[in-house]
């Protein structure tokens, strides 16, 4: 760096030199739990954590074909703009898909139906499990920050569970010095989160560098919604106005995909990367605790599911 580089320089030479670590950590422990590990997935919901999950995957065994498939659980309450989204980033860089269904859950009798309109988030662990169980997967990489919600600091890079799939934090393998021991006995599987490091504005500022495509409802939009318990819900699907409920056109993104019964959306006019990058600088609520009404249920809510086999 030369004695006249700018304030503004050097922290953009600060933030890039900082994304190249969390790239480097995360390329990292993908290819050691590879490595280590039979048959892995990557857990793929289209969100943009696991958008640039996949997208380091892809550059860790770049220009080789990802060796391992992504799987999507399908709670049937999906946006639109996300199915479609993940079918062009899995039939663009060639990358096997595995869809596992809570309708056929619910259909089998695995699970008790929520009814057209109930949250299936909550459902997604039955799902989960019974698909590792089929598909004889042993290590499952999900997109898991440690910012995003409580109980997710209690987990390790490497999360181990047991035969039912049920996580311990107390039973967890130590990591000192960053060593990882993906080793696991018969009936047991792994999951990997290799952005545990990450921050939402890591995550954004990394999608910004490398340009990483999303769904298109992570930008600004006008959409149907109506407001209940404090959240903008988008109208359609599983979602229908009560009587005391009057839908109307707003303009909002989302700061996080999934379940539309529980997912709410936010008031925003940020319409590109910059935009929302300013707005995530000056956000005090972690995108779950502002727009997941299903992680907001109770204190352990996350820790509670998390226990009964949730990534």
């Amino acid at each position: 760096m030369s004695i006249d580089t700018t304030q503004e320089e050097f922290a953009i030479l600060q933030s890039r030199s900082h994304l190249d670590r969390l790239e480097a950590e995360a390329i990292t422990i993908i290819r050691e739990v590879v490595s280590g590990c039979e048959s892995p997935v990557l857990l793929f919901s289209g969100g943009k954590d696991s958008a640039v999950l996949l997208w380091l995957a892809i550059k860790a065994f770049s220009p080789a074909r990802l060796p391992f498939p992504v799987m999507h659980v399908d709670t049937g309450h999906n946006f639109p703009e996300v199915i479609e989204y993940r079918d062009e980033f899995v039939r663009k860089y060639n990358i096997e898909l595995v869809v596992a269904s809570v309708q056929e859950s619910i259909d089998r009798g695995d699970i008790p139906d929520p009814g057209p309109t109930g949250s299936r988030n909550r459902q997604q662990a039955v799902t989960l499990l019974s698909a590792i169980r089929s598909n004889k997967f042993d290590a499952a990489f999900g997109g898991g920050r440690r910012d995003e919600d409580k109980a997710r600091a209690k987990e390790r890079i490497l999360s181990f569970r047991d035969k039912k799939g049920g996580w311990e934090p107390r039973a967890q393998r130590p990591e000192p010095w960053n060593i990882l021991n993906p080793r696991i006995v018969k009936g047991e599987h792994l999951r990997a989160f290799p952005i545990s490091n990450w921050t939402e504005l890591d995550i954004w500022e990394y999608i910004a560098r490398e340009d990483i495509p999303l769904p298109s409802i992570y930008f600004s939009h006008e959409r149907v919604v109506i407001e209940r318990d404090g959240m903008l819900l988008s109208v359609g699907g599983p979602v229908v106005a009560e009587d005391d409920e009057t839908p109307r056109k707003e303009v909002v993104r989302y700061r996080t995909v999934g379940d539309m019964s529980c997912t709410g959306a936010i008031r925003s006019e940020a319409s590109s990367y910059d935009d929302v990058l300013a707005e995530v600088k000056t956000a005090r609520i972690t995108e779950r605790g502002a727009t997941r009404a299903d992680d907001n249920f109770s204190e352990s809510a996350m820790e509670d599911r998390k226990r009964e086999g949730y990534f």
